[in-house]
């Protein structure tokens, strides 16, 4: 398996003004391995395709992501920022499931 040290980005939602919520995206590094590497060409209505990934990251975790893993929005990973898609607990490491490109908002 390919090791893997990367970022991870987590969303908590604060209220900026009175009635105006958005997402603050606080970054933490792990350290892990690269469990499964595939790529998947996704036909759309537009130009060009998308490309997915399906890779399986497993991360060594830490008692900030055992109690926020729901909170789990991108890591980066190959220079992009990758959606995170699903996550599963098998204490004490979080696998992560990764899809499309992860747009900031």
């Amino acid at each position: 398996m390919a090791k893997f040290y990367g970022v991870i980005g987590y969303a908590e939602t604060v209220e900026i003004k009175p009635g105006v919520w958005k997402e603050q995206i606080t970054e933490k590094m792990y350290y892990g391995e690269l469990v499964r590497n595939t790529r998947r060409l996704q036909t759309t209505d537009q130009l060009n395709d998308n490309i997915n990934v399906a890779n399986e990251i497993s991360i060594v975790s830490d008692p900030f992501a055992n109690e926020n893993f729901h909170s789990m929005r991108y890591v980066e990973f190959m220079g992009a920022k990758w959606k995170i898609t699903k996550v599963e607990v098998q204490y004490p490491r979080l696998i992560l499931t990764i899809g499309g490109v992860y747009h900031d908002q």
